[in-house]
């Protein structure tokens, strides 16, 4: 079970909801560990005194500003705490805001929102559902961990989602950041009609499942290749920039080439699941491959068929799990994904 890292008191009006701030997400990027060219050896941070060299215990060190002339103005956790709105328990809803007023750009991390105990639920379900059925989302600031957060409340899925949101000043203006933009440049009518067909024909719905992390993998494939002392086919390079000249020809090409596909379902061929990729095999080939027996293949074969069946969640799989993703109810293998 999950252990909060935040808890405290969540507040509308005259209303006050116990709360537990969760960890919404997780990064499933693969870590390297730093080594020394040559020899192997790992090489490792240390937190050392700048004067004396000496390394120094994670309890002996605390926070310091800098003030000018090397001078430092030591500042104390529990003294942070102290200043903190609300004693850093505080969750104040200052307001409620219609959800299509807040732009993408000012979301940052998500939280999940749950009551702290089985009393509290009717309230926590009180919020969630007027908040639901009003399509607005309660705006507050909260202190964490040292931090002041401007945070968005929404419900979502049946729970209450935090947002934490980035501040007005910390939000660049694109204007200064990125010079090279048109501008006053406009496309020509014919090129703007078919790029909106182009768009259209490649709309397909939304669906965070049909999307994986295809680097992590190829990184991790790459580690096993060296450890087995083979090489790995490069990636295609990326492709070059359209000439404006060429650019009516390349939007044609890509809506014939994306109907040509079978258009919206199309677009998601390559991304099918092993279930889809199962069917197709007792259509094509009546259960059976030219790979043989999934039996008798190692856990590397087993994952090279799974890639090319697209079944999700590969990578975590034992050799055991990869065999039962990839066999039909059955018995028989599935075939690969087109």
């Amino acid at each position: 079970m999950a252990r909060p890292i935040w808890t405290g008191a969540l507040s509308f009006g005259l209303v006050s909801l116990p709360v537990k701030l969760y960890t919404a997400t997780r990064s499933h990027t693969i870590r390297f560990h730093q080594l020394e060219r040559g020899t192997g050896d790992r090489v490792r941070n240390r937190r050392v005194n700048e004067r004396t060299g000496e390394e120094v215990r994670p309890d002996d060190i605390v926070k310091g500003l800098d003030v000018g002339d090397d001078q430092y103005v030591v500042v104390e956790p529990e003294e942070l705490d102290d200043i903190a709105p609300g004693r850093s328990r505080a969750l104040e809803i200052s307001g409620f805001v219609d959800l299509d007023q807040v732009e993408p750009i000012y979301f940052d991390r998500t939280y999940y929102l749950g009551p702290q105990g089985e009393e509290h639920q009717k309230v926590y379900a009180l919020l969630r559902d007027a908040l639901a059925e009003s399509h607005r989302a309660g705006i507050a600031t909260f202190v964490m961990r040292g931090k002041e957060y401007l945070v968005a409340v929404k419900a979502e899925d049946g729970i209450l989602v935090l947002h934490t949101l980035h501040w007005a000043d910390e939000v660049r203006d694109p204007g200064r950041e990125v010079p090279e933009l048109p501008g006053r440049t406009e496309p020509g009518k014919g090129e703007l009609r078919t790029a909106l067909q182009l768009v259209e024909t490649l709309t397909v719905d939304w669906d965070p499942e049909e999307y994986e992390d295809t680097f992590q993998e190829s990184v991790r494939r790459l580690v096993e290749a060296k450890q087995r002392g083979e090489t790995v086919t490069k990636a295609e390079k990326a492709p070059e920039s359209t000439n404006v000249v060429d650019l009516m020809d390349a939007l044609r090409a890509s809506v014939d080439d994306a109907e040509g596909r079978g258009g919206k379902k199309g677009a998601r061929r390559g991304r099918r699941t092993a279930k889809r990729a199962g069917s197709d095999a007792k259509q094509q080939t009546g259960g059976d491959t030219a790979a043989g027996p999934l039996e008798g293949l190692t856990k590397d074969q087993l994952y090279e068929r799974a890639t090319e069946a697209g079944v999700r969640g590969r990578s975590r799989m034992t050799r055991d799990q990869l065999l039962a993703a990839l066999t039909e109810d059955d018995g028989r293998p599935r075939a690969k994904a087109s």
